[in-house]
């Protein structure tokens, strides 16, 4: 299987460290949607990151309903079984992947649109609600024990610890660090096992 796109992509990131965790080999293809986008459109014409090339040569796209495909081929779920738990990481992604989508918007808004035309309310919009995100992800983070190893990562862990240090990187004046402590130690944490030392951001 071939995994098509850059790891500074939150979503590119968390597929590529969730097949690590999976035990699913896969090459790694870092093809840009920007500086190298009629070659993304060569792999795949909707030039969406990330992009899984499947050994059939099937082309999926969606960090979800990839990492979705990758647990049924290895036969596990990143996902908790027990109702209470798996409620939980699913709320935790929810809110994680939330948070990625809000900071691409604004990334976007400030590197793509022209000054002249940025639109404050909009911003303002936005940024209340990746805050609101973040808050909340911080409460269902401080419940939890930081990941001592691979072993007791789910989904939700894999994509909070993702989603942070994305934000930390492109907006780090956004969301400090000091107001989100459970997160910014959980992420921390994370950053030193192996699945996520393997698929550096940058």
């Amino acid at each position: 299987m071939q995994l098509v796109g850059m790891l500074d992509s939150p979503y590119v990131r968390r597929v590529a460290i969730s097949l690590r965790l999976l035990g699913t080999p896969f090459v790694h293809r870092p093809v840009s949607v920007f500086s190298t986008f009629e070659q993304f459109r060569a792999i795949n014409p909707v030039v969406k990151a990330p992009t899984l090339v499947c050994d059939d040569g099937t082309v999926l796209m969606d960090s979800t309903l990839i990492v979705d495909y990758a647990e049924a081929l290895a036969g596990r779920s990143l996902m908790p079984a027990d109702g209470a738990s798996r409620l939980r990481a699913l709320r935790m992604t929810g809110l994680a992947l939330a948070a990625c989508e809000k900071t691409v918007q604004i990334v976007y808004e400030h590197q793509l649109r022209p000054a002249e035309k940025l639109h404050q309310p909009w911003l303002d919009r936005v940024q209340g609600q990746l805050a609101a995100a973040y808050s909340a992800l911080e409460r269902e983070v401080a419940g939890l024990p930081p990941p001592a190893d691979e072993s007791t990562m789910t989904q939700g862990g894999v994509s909070s610890a993702v989603a942070w240090a994305f934000t930390q990187l492109m907006l780090p004046e956004a969301i400090a660090p000091g107001s989100f402590p459970a997160l910014a130690a959980y992420s921390a944490r994370a950053e030193t096992l192996p699945a996520f030392l393997a698929s550096p951001q940058v």
